[in-house]
């Protein structure tokens, strides 16, 4: 599947539709995502912010998304776990921007040689319009070559 496909299947999936999340750019490597989302009724909590499941919602699959696409077949890749750190209330449109660098596709495919698998994490901010951190999510995933 190209990128414009992954993109466009990951903006009608039903949960982002319910959360309101929008992917805006996958490059064609599959090496930067960004996805946003505006404040919604729909994804508005109790004290007018962003609801925090929303929060992690719009971040959750991408890292190991872009690790599958990029190992390819003959790796295994799934979450392993996550947390998500608060910084401030979000308002107004989100952003979350994902980068995955060579090197350390580079790194993964070694460790994976040396130890039969490997735990990789990522940290992805979530930021609002003012560049300012709404949110820090830490992703664990778990990568092995397939048997």
């Amino acid at each position: 599947m190209n990128h414009h496909m992954f993109r466009l299947l990951l903006n009608i999936y039903p949960p982002y539709l319910g959360a309101g999340v929008r992917v805006r750019h996958v490059s064609p490597d599959f090496r930067e995502i960004v996805v946003e989302m505006p404040l919604r009724f729909f994804n508005r909590n109790y004290v007018g912010t962003h609801f925090g499941g929303s929060l992690y919602a719009m971040v959750d699959p991408f890292y190991m998304l872009m690790l599958i696409k990029n190992l390819g077949p003959d790796y295994i890749v799934w979450d392993k776990a996550a947390s998500i750190d608060f910084v401030k209330p979000g308002r107004g449109t989100v952003r979350a921007h994902f980068r995955l660098e060579e090197k350390v596709l580079e790194e993964i495919k070694e460790r994976v040689k040396e130890a039969g698998k490997y735990l990789p994490t990522f940290t992805v901010p979530v930021v609002d319009r003012h560049g300012d951190v709404v949110a820090r999510v830490e992703k664990v995933l778990y990568v092995r070559k397939k048997p």
